[in-house]
């Protein structure tokens, strides 16, 4: 009875709040990445997401995710370009921006070691193979106001 008395006594001062385990930790460091992956990301900053010393952060993450978490940011990153080459009609440069890479020649080296093929290629086979193609950027109103034929 006398240990009850003291984890009372503790939990009144904390609000008894339960603790925070480390997957919620490395969690909130995981969920920063999926908000901020076009943004440069590195592992001081995810570290201290998560309340851990960089060293000890990165051994945690990958025992729990099974990759790095700068791993984990690239392939997010990737998933991410993917979708855009999918379905927009941005340049490859403009995609390797929007995600978050700052060199082309290191996103399409990344690229084509996870996907087998350059972006590029990776564009052409999906609107030659599958015949997709990109969404087409809208056609200002006042384009069409002038060269429309009306019907």
């Amino acid at each position: 009875m006398h240990g009850e008395g003291w984890r009372w006594f503790f939990e009144g001062l904390h609000g008894a709040e339960r603790p925070t385990t480390v997957r919620t930790q490395l969690e909130r460091a995981r969920s920063l990445i999926h908000d901020a992956y076009d943004e440069p990301l590195v592992v001081p900053t995810l570290a201290k997401q998560a309340a851990m010393s960089q060293s000890h952060f990165i051994r945690a993450f990958a025992r729990e995710f099974g990759v790095t978490p700068r791993q984990y940011l690239i392939d997010v990153r990737l998933q991410h370009a993917k979708r855009l080459l999918q379905t927009t009609t941005r340049s490859v440069t403009e995609v390797c921006m929007d995600v978050g890479f700052s060199s082309l020649g290191s996103f399409s080296g990344r690229f084509s070691r996870d996907t087998g093929v350059s972006p590029r290629a990776f564009r052409r086979t999906l609107v030659q193979s599958l015949g997709i193609l990109p969404a087409c950027p809208p056609v200002p109103a006042c384009f069409l106001a002038r060269y429309a034929s009306p019907t």
